[in-house]
This record gives C-alpha cells, sequence and structure tokens, in this order.
C-alpha cells in the first residue's frame, strides 16, 4: 500500500488511521502529513496547525515569485440577488487549470458572498476609513464614564476587530473558524507548489 511505504513498516496502525485521516482532511501530500504527525507526536488537531504554519513559511518564501497566470471565478447565489467575481493568480497555466486551485477559487467566492468583505487586506483600509469608525466608536463612549485609557483601549479592540471582519485575506473561513482566508491560501499554495495570490474581487447584491 502507498500508505505503508510512506509510513515505514515501524508505524502502527492508529498512526497510518491517523495519516489517512489527515491526507483525506487536508489534501495535502502524505509525507508532509506524515512529518506534521511525527513533529505533533500524533496530534491531528496540532499536524493541522503546523501544516498551516508551514503553508504560512512556504507562501512567504515565495512571495517575490511572479504570478502571472490566474482565473476570473463568478458566482451567482440560487436566486440571483448575489453575485461574486474573484481574480486569483498564481504561477503556471498548470496550476490554472487544476480542479484544486478552481475549488479553492469557488470556496473564496462563496466566502465573499456569505461575509460581504470591504477590503482584502487591512493594508487596503484608508487611514480617513479607520479615522471615521474611530469617532463612531468614541460617540459610543462619551457619557460612559470609563477612563478615557480603557476607553482607547476598548476602541483599539473593536478597531482590531471591525479590520477582521472587513478584510476578505483576515476573515475566519465560514466553513472552519480555527483558520482565516490566508491561512486557507496557504494551505493550498502548500499543496500546489506555487504562490497564489487573490488580486481583486468585486460582490454585487440587489
Amino acid at each position: 500500500m502507498e500508505y505503508d511505504k510512506i509510513l515505514g513498516t515501524s508505524c502502527v496502525m492508529t498512526n497510518m488511521d491517523h495519516l489517512k485521516q489527515l491526507r483525506e482532511e487536508t489534501g495535502i501530500p502524505f509525507l508532509e502529513c506524515k512529518n506534521a504527525l511525527e513533529e505533533a507526536k500524533g496530534d491531528i488537531k496540532e499536524a493541522k496547525k503546523i501544516l498551516r504554519e508551514k503553508g504560512k513559511e512556504i507562501s512567504q518564501s515565495k512571495v517575490l515569485r511572479k504570478t502571472e497566470q490566474g482565473i476570473i471565478e463568478s458566482y451567482l447565489h440560487p436566486g440571483g440577488k448575489i453575485g461574486v467575481l474573484l481574480e486569483i493568480c498564481c504561477e503556471s497555466d498548470f496550476v490554472t487549470k487544476s480542479e484544486e486551485f478552481k475549488k479553492l477559487a469557488h470556496e473564496i467566492c462563496l466566502q465573499i458572498a456569505a461575509t460581504k468583505p470591504l477590503f482584502l487586506d487591512d493594508k487596503d483600509i484608508s487611514e480617513e476609513f479607520l479615522e471615521s469608525e474611530k469617532k463612531i466608536y468614541q460617540k459610543q463612549f462619551k457619557d460612559s464614564g470609563k477612563p478615557q485609557k480603557i476607553v482607547d483601549q476598548i476602541i483599539e479592540g473593536k478597531l482590531s476587530k471591525y479590520k477582521k471582519e472587513v478584510c476578505l485575506l483576515n476573515q475566519s473561513w465560514v466553513k472552519d473558524e480555527a483558520k482565516t482566508i490566508k491561512d486557507l491560501i496557504s494551505e493550498y499554495s502548500l499543496k500546489l507548489g506555487e504562490n497564489i495570490k487573490v488580486e481583486k474581487f468585486t460582490r454585487y447584491e440587489i
């Protein structure tokens, strides 16, 4: 069996079951799953965390590699009231044609349709926009009687939470809140071996 060759004859059946489960749940290559499980001492939850971190490292190491290929993915929600257009890029035409890349694009479209992000990343939020939000929070605490230092801390916390809610890459994935969309992209980057980048998106709603 393929699993036997990867695990080696010294591994117990429980580890083989864990490898199968981790491989099926993440889609990440067997050897990467095996190494993550060994590092996590058989803990699947910890192994998933290790794989996400490794995906981030790989994405960061590839960040300067050009993403000149890609696709425009579209999604129309049943009823025709919500639609999404997404531009997502990678390094090769080979990957753009893969089912995994198309699956990622579709998942991100579903995320956009469901969560209504306003920005791609927090770097895209202007200071004027944030200042406007900050003034709203300040009005909410105007007559609270709380010390200004405490109010400032609360406002900063609310702003941080707001940026996570309105920035696509920082949002928790609707299908697994333990990971962000940035984490999801990193995982697919690890699977496909290429830099993957969301360039832009548009959400329509009637």
